[in-house]
């Protein structure tokens, strides 16, 4: 290879190296600062090609997207003085790169720790104004979004970072807190549920006694119309029994005797003792009953 040759290898490694030192891309995703010997000469560049000046100018990249922090279980006291176990997490975002690079270098672990202070402590305050009710069910809502207004201020400010939202992930209270709570709830429901039990007893008391004097009133309805009609049937029996007689008195009166002497000679030791000329065996000596 001729010494021209070789010239022109080292001119093209030089432009490469050169363009390789001079050019940068910041991505859709990142965001980043152009350093002038550590001073920070363009705050927010663009996402793109760039131009540096290569050994003059550094710079530096940070994740712009929304990025979710996790936060270790804190302890935290309400404003009874009763101890949570609070285990929450935080999403947020930069805001203002040069900020967060002066604050922060662009170290995620320092933010990370900054931003997780300022979170525990927002939440210590938040937590110590509501009771135990208010941090579980009735304000949790209000209590996240306070704290996230909150924080978004003093995050910005001191960090360069929009916090967007703080979520609370789950709530527990102390294992030597846990039994006491339990028993107290153990007995509000065993008394939640004799309160119910007795007015489902009364009610049941109450049913009973209406379907008691329901029955009463049926029976007495059923037997006055039974007697009704029994009495309607006697009647209607004695007006056949009294047109029979009027057709046939002397056979009404024969088959009655008949009956009556059915009903007296029924057993073989029945002893009756009857004047000869009695009436009972009128119809014995005469067929005729002793009509002529």
């Amino acid at each position: 290879m001729s010494g021209r040759n070789l010239f022109m290898l080292f001119v093209l490694l030089a432009v490469v190296f050169l363009a390789s030192q001079s050019l940068f891309v910041i991505k859709e995703t990142q965001r980043g600062v152009l350093l002038r010997f550590g001073e920070v000469v363009e705050p927010d560049l663009p996402p793109g090609l760039h131009v540096k000046i290569p050994f003059v100018n550094n710079v530096r990249r940070f994740d712009g997207r929304v990025l979710t922090m996790d936060f270790p279980s804190e302890r935290f006291f309400t404003q009874e003085k009763k101890a949570l176990i609070v285990d929450s997490f935080a999403k947020y975002r930069v805001s203002n790169v040069a900020k967060l690079y002066e604050s922060t270098n662009f170290e995620e672990s320092r933010v990370a720790g900054l931003l997780s202070q300022r979170i525990n402590d927002g939440l210590r305050d938040q937590v110590a104004v509501r009771t135990v009710q208010e941090v579980v069910s009735g304000e949790r809502d209000q209590l996240m979004e306070a704290l996230t207004a909150e924080l978004t201020v003093v995050a910005q400010e001191q960090l360069g970072v929009e916090v967007i939202d703080v979520r609370v992930k789950q709530i527990d209270l102390p294992p030597d807190v846990s039994e006491s709570v339990y028993r107290r709830m153990n007995a509000e429901r065993e008394k939640e549920a004799r309160e119910l039990r007795s007015q489902g007893q009364e009610l049941a008391e109450g049913i009973r006694a209406a379907a008691d004097r329901e029955v009463t009133v049926i029976q007495a309805n059923a037997y006055r119309e039974a007697e009704e009609i029994r009495g309607e049937g006697d009647a209607t029996a004695t007006a056949i029994y009294a047109a029979a007689f009027n057709q046939d008195p002397e056979f009404y009166s024969f088959t009655r005797s008949l009956k009556a002497y059915q009903n007296a000679f029924r057993s073989s030791s029945d002893i009756m003792v009857l004047q000869p000329d009695s009436d009972f065996f009128r119809y014995l000596k005469d067929p005729e009953g002793g009509n002529k």
